[in-house]
């Protein structure tokens, strides 16, 4: 890869991430549109390591105050605040880690296509467009149960469908269960801190059986950029999500589903 299109496409990783509008459809265009490779194992990890760090950045005081919780008063009948949101990322995870374990070579030969992932940006924008539309979203992170917890959970593995998005559907199912946006959003990003960390710690062991050549530069060059994108994207949707709302992200989703649609019948 040139440095250009290390860019371009870290950027992409990083800004997708977290924004409720699909990377794997934002990762297919430049191939459509422009016939670059593909990134690479290697490179797949090291965006995943920038995005990581960024919200493990962004979220740090949470962060540590979730862990000394969940570490002194996890496994105590005092549960504070911060061990229950502890515990609330840790039975959201399970679900997409069970399926993920199983289905994930069932979708990487069947489900990874541009129809596939034109559609589920489609079919998935219009949920997140009705949850917003309709939703009471009247409830703070702070007062989420276990079983609302486990129902975003749930979602979260329709994630494992290319096109989806994770961050979209996460936020789609805690938006129907009454949350507002921000909290939506703050639970989604911690959210995500185990999944991209499977994720990579996946890639990283497909990257070590798979031998391939490593172009250092063009790693840290992703990672960065990664990085830079994704804390930048974090700050400003959690500025502005309350303001705006989802329908910008609906509409962009539909039009990037109507120009994949396009290519596939072009």
């Amino acid at each position: 890869m040139t440095l250009f299109e290390i860019i371009i496409l870290a950027i992409i990783q990083g800004v997708t991430e977290f924004l409720p509008i699909s990377s794997s459809g934002h990762l297919l265009l430049p191939a459509e549109l422009f016939g670059w490779v593909s990134q690479g194992l290697a490179f797949d990890v090291a965006v995943h390591v920038g995005s990581l760090l960024a919200v493990m950045i962004y979220f740090r005081q949470e962060i540590a105050q979730m862990t000394v919780a969940w570490v002194t008063k996890g496994f105590t009948k005092e549960q504070s605040t911060d061990s229950k949101l502890a515990w609330y990322v840790i039975i959201a995870t399970i679900p997409a880690v069970i399926i993920g374990f199983v289905m994930k070579d069932w979708i990487e030969l069947n489900a990874r296509t541009a129809l596939v992932i034109a559609a589920t940006t489609i079919i998935f924008g219009l949920a997140l467009w009705y949850a917003d539309a309709t939703a009471k979203r009247t409830q703070e992170l702070t007062s989420l149960n276990w079983k609302q917890a486990l129902l975003i959970g749930l979602a979260q593995v329709l994630a494992l469908i290319p096109g989806t998005s994770r961050s979209g559907i996460t936020m789609t199912a805690g938006l129907m269960l009454g949350l507002n946006r921000e909290s939506c959003a703050r639970f989604s990003f911690l959210l995500s801190i185990p999944v991209i960390l499977g994720a990579g710690l996946l890639a990283t062991l497909d990257l070590l059986q798979a031998n391939e050549a490593v172009d250092w530069s063009a790693l840290l060059y992703g990672a960065a950029f990664s990085f830079v994108s994704a804390y930048l994207c974090i700050y400003l949707f959690l500025s502005w999500i309350s303001r705006i709302g989802m329908l910008p992200f609906v509409i962009y989703r539909l039009l990037l589903g109507v120009i994949l649609l396009w290519f596939v019948f072009a």
